[in-house]
């Protein structure tokens, strides 16, 4: 039987950072959702059920960190991993993105490997309904 593919949402305010990463993570067999901004992406986010989300910092209306927070304050949704996608990558930002829940930090730009390894970094290659050894 087939394994369904991992759905990854990307929300960032760039269409050419949601087109790469949309490029990067089909190529790669992802099933990839997209979102412009947070309330975008949390509307996504109850509808689809994504097993990661990427999550730009800066973002009109409701950024990042807000995005992320509610994301992770949600009782059904708090353990989707949030990666912070930003080309804001002081200590601050990284420090931040950790105290609302992000799992991690991905630079922009980023690389298809930078990319791909955030995403095998928090959705290993485990089938779907297999549960983890005690």
């Amino acid at each position: 039987m087939a394994q369904p593919r991992r759905k990854v949402l990307v929300i960032d305010d760039s269409s050419t950072i949601r087109r790469t990463a949309e490029i990067f993570l089909s190529q790669a067999g992802y099933q990839v959702m997209l979102a412009e901004d947070g309330f975008e992406a949390l509307a996504k986010v109850g509808e689809l059920h994504p097993d990661l989300v990427f999550c730009d910092i800066l973002m009109p209306r409701l950024d990042g960190y807000q995005t992320c927070s509610l994301i992770k304050k949600s009782p059904r949704f708090h353990a989707i991993p949030v990666i912070m996608l930003s080309s804001r990558d002081g200590v601050f930002d990284r420090s931040r993105g950790r105290l609302v829940g992000a799992h991690d930090h991905l630079a922009k730009p980023f690389t298809r490997d930078a990319l791909l390894q955030a995403v095998q970094a928090c959705l290993p290659c485990q089938p779907a309904g297999d549960a983890l050894p005690a």
